[in-house]
């Protein structure tokens, strides 16, 4: 993911699915790879975000947690010889998957693909990951659930686990998920803004949570 810098332009809107709002849907594309521009010039390629994610192509789509069915399936486009490569990074993670990415460099996956794939295939599955692990969410103004979205497309939709460190990091996904349920929904931007603690060097997910919360601001006083 680039590191947004803090104030700039998000670009023009482009409707992608009924569920999730046309600024939410550029938030999105914007956080994962800027542009299309920044698309062809940074990640056409396989690419290895850091940190403990797996080879990432497309927009934002990580390997880690797909396997050659998905590959097949998102991806019909695809010429089989890539998809076959591709299959070795399918379910790696952290600092393997850098040396998995490095192989992988010769492979190059179109604009128009990844795009395809994010409008019919990823941003669906995200939609009803998040209308599932934050009940209510679908009924909310769609400037309130698109930033949901963009969330889920981020951290994934695990709550934590008690006793593990996920249970720290994720204790503001679980608040979203009560204020939500409780109908407290002004306090929810206050929850976004407070998982900056996770990221206090990486700028673009503390813009992205920023972002999203703005929106989610918005989509109240609509």
């Amino acid at each position: 993911m680039p590191n947004t810098p803090t104030g700039a332009a998000i670009p023009r809107a482009i409707t992608v699915t009924p569920l999730t709002h046309p600024e939410a849907v550029d938030l999105i594309v914007f956080a994962e790879v800027t542009s299309r521009r920044t698309y062809e010039a940074r990640y056409v390629h396989p690419t290895w975000p850091g940190g403990e994610s797996g080879v990432t192509i497309g927009i934002g789509y990580d390997l880690a947690h797909h396997d050659a069915d998905d590959l097949a399936l998102d991806w019909p486009t695809m010429p089989p010889a890539s998809r076959a490569l591709l299959e070795q990074a399918c379910g790696v993670s952290g600092m393997p998957a850098k040396d998995v990415a490095a192989k992988l460099s010769t492979i190059i996956v179109p604009w128009d693909s990844a795009y395809d794939c994010f409008r019919d295939r990823t941003l669906p599955k995200y939609e009803r990951m998040t209308v599932e692990v934050f009940p209510g969410s679908v009924d909310l103004p769609p400037l309130c659930f698109g930033p949901l979205v963009s969330l889920v497309y981020n951290r994934g939709s695990s709550m934590g686990e008690q006793g593990k460190p996920s249970w720290e990091s994720r204790r503001e996904m679980r608040a979203i998920r009560d204020l939500i349920a409780a109908g407290r929904l002004t306090e929810v931007p206050v929850q976004l803004r407070s998982m900056k603690r996770l990221w206090p060097g990486v700028g673009g997910l503390r813009t992205r949570r920023d972002a999203e919360a703005a929106m989610w601001e918005r989509g109240l006083s609509a």
